[in-house]
């Protein structure tokens, strides 16, 4: 009969990702007349419990490029976003998200640029999208089966019978070459 024993270990306790596609406006110098190009650089974030939430608060650097003076000149105007995202991550059975855990947070898409456009009144409209993963790792408890009972040994037995190994051993004897040396 098998008795039971609990590991303690460190495991994934709750998973979640999450969408989203947020909406910025920017309003260079100059009025521009072409939007050339648009890059989201330098994504950074990090995440921490808040409660039974996890929040993750990020950064990144949106660049667009655009012509101005009826195409004749172009410029770069950038902006720094800001972020803090909220995940209600719902805990595996059996764990307990308030103990001691870490965050993991990944970014599953990174974030893009989908749609820039530019208003009436000399502004640039622009989507970002982007998809963050987060885990959940924490203290969980793994229980196992243990056989109190230890196996027998299995006797091994040379696959060459007593005698053959005789008679090889003498063959060897008397192949041998004394005055070689």
């Amino acid at each position: 009969m098998a008795s039971y024993k609990e590991i303690v270990t460190k495991a994934v306790v709750g998973k979640g990702k999450k969408y989203f596609k947020n909406n910025y406006m920017i309003t260079p110098a100059e009025v521009p007349t072409t939007v050339l190009g648009c890059w989201v650089i330098n994504h950074k974030f990090k995440g921490y419990k808040t409660g039974d939430k996890v929040g993750v608060d990020g950064s990144y650097d949106v660049n667009i490029w655009h012509s101005y003076d009826n195409d004749s000149k172009t410029a770069v105007v950038n902006k720094k976003v800001n972020y803090n995202e909220l995940f209600n991550i719902k805990a595996k059975e059996t764990s307990d998200l308030n103990g001691d855990t870490d965050i993991i947070v990944r970014t599953l898409k990174q974030p893009t640029c989908t749609k820039v456009e530019i208003t009436e009144d000399g502004s640039i409209n622009f989507d970002i999208e982007k998809e963050l993963g987060v885990e959940i790792v924490g203290d969980t408890k793994i229980k196992i089966a243990v056989e109190e009972d230890e196996e027998p040994w299995v006797e091994l037995e040379d696959d060459v019978p007593e005698e053959k190994v005789e008679e090889a051993i003498k063959e060897i004897d008397e192949s041998v070459n004394e005055e070689y040396f």
